[in-house]
């Protein structure tokens, strides 16, 4: 069976790799350590597709070193320890490279076993992941390695490949491929920045294409179809779901309506719709707040007709939601409050809740000083009345500031004006 395109036509040499220019362009520290010949272990992390299986095998064959892969997904310390009695042998006679792809995977047992070897460099590791090494890999391991992350592509980094395989596939095919404008460049563009994604692409466009008068056309409306979804790379359980999470918060905060509506699409592509929804609500509780306390029921109501209409329906009252928050007025008056009030109650800064306050209708014998003495708002002129209300500790505590805005100001001059009174 064929192997598949990406393979076939696979960069040997560093200049023949796209992007990753922050890594290996002239000068760069991870190049002039591969071109050095000294490579020490390495962790690559960074999202699928991006070249760090290519890399890998590329340095394998600078160092002339004996070349094992391993996926963690499938390997175990049988796989491992089958590594390591070759060390010393004719088949390692410069050393073992070996590249642990999706590292995570492994156990901490799995990741000591290789411990003692590349500590003495009888092993070289080049490990990669796509999710946030610090958190997934044994420190152990990580101590003795040394982190490049590696970047998602840009579509004038993934140009040349496409058009590279395009190349390949006609001579491979001893048959012209006529290639309708726009296709190049919509695959480079609809592949999320995965070269792999993208290679894939070509390869279906070709295979799905007619042949007519011995030659292959490939058209755009083609390749759009081949690649409706491609650019969407989303793990609900890895790093890109917190990033555009996050991105799709703080672009609300930020009042940028445009960026917060692009990562509301992203999360609904992938049909992440509960967490569009939290984040929203969570969004103008906690950013809009008082500034506009009306918005808290509005985006409620928006989010309660998203759930009940499900996909694709929901983008549109999620929409209308979105756009509201970021047009809003911001304030995070009532989020400084709570979270200074919880940090004092958090570390036992409370007391015993005042006698006026408390919910009692009797004294004891004991109490000298009988009465609740609780003094009714209502019963005063404009239903307020000065009297403690937090407990001795915190009597004089502040954590609630009004916020410069609009509707704030305009309650601090209400209650300005009463309380002087």
């Amino acid at each position: 069976m064929s192997a598949p395109l990406a393979q076939r036509i696979r960069p040997t040499t560093i200049d023949e790799m796209v992007g990753q220019h922050h890594l290996l362009d002239e000068g760069k520290p991870l190049r002039n350590i591969i071109l050095s010949g000294n490579v020490p272990n390495l962790v690559f992390y960074g999202p699928s597709g991006v070249g760090k299986t290519t890399l890998a095998s590329i340095i394998a064959k600078q160092t002339n070193r004996h070349f094992v892969k391993l996926n963690g997904t499938t390997a175990g310390t049988a796989d491992i320890k089958a590594i390591i009695s070759k060390i010393d042998t004719l088949e390692a006679l410069n050393g073992i490279l070996l590249y642990l792809d999706e590292i995570q995977y492994l156990n901490k047992k799995q990741q000591q076993t290789l411990l003692e070897y590349i500590e003495s460099g009888e092993i070289t590791l080049i490990a990669s992941t796509t999710e946030n090494p610090y958190f997934y890999i044994y420190n152990a391991i990580l101590s003795r390695s040394t982190v490049f992350e590696f970047k998602s592509l840009y579509p004038s980094d993934i140009l040349p490949a496409v058009e590279r395989a395009f190349a390949f596939l006609e001579s491979d095919y001893a048959c012209p491929i006529i290639i309708e404008d726009g296709v190049k460049e919509h695959i480079s563009q609809a592949c999320g920045g995965d070269v792999r994604k993208a290679l894939n692409a070509v390869e279906l466009c070709v295979l799905s294409s007619r042949r007519q008068g011995g030659q292959i056309s490939v058209t755009l409306e083609a390749a759009r179809e081949l690649t409706q979804k491609s650019a969407m790379k989303y793990d609900k359980d890895g790093d890109e779901h917190y990033d555009i999470i996050s991105a799709y918060h703080k672009s609300m905060r930020g009042s940028d309506a445009d960026a917060a509506i692009h990562y509301l699409a992203r999360l609904l592509e992938a049909g992440d719709l509960p967490s569009a929804c939290r984040r929203l609500l969570a969004c103008a509780c906690e950013d809009v707040g008082l500034a506009y306390p009306q918005i808290i029921p509005i985006v409620k109501a928006a989010v309660d007709s998203a759930l009940m209409l499900g996909l694709p329906e929901a983008k549109l009252p999620l929409a209308n939601a979105v756009i509201l928050v970021c047009n809003s007025p911001k304030s995070n008056s009532a989020v400084n409050a709570i979270s200074a009030a919880w940090e004092d109650v958090r570390k036992g800064r409370t007391g015993p809740v005042p006698r006026n306050l408390q919910n009692k209708h009797y004294d004891g014998e004991d109490n000298q000083n009988k009465g609740q003495f609780y003094l009714y708002a209502h019963d005063f002129e404009n239903h307020w009345v000065k009297q403690q209300y937090l407990p001795d500790a915190l009597k004089d505590v502040k954590y609630y500031e009004y916020g410069d805005n609009k509707n704030e100001m305009s309650a601090k001059q209400y209650w300005d004006k009463i309380k002087k009174q």
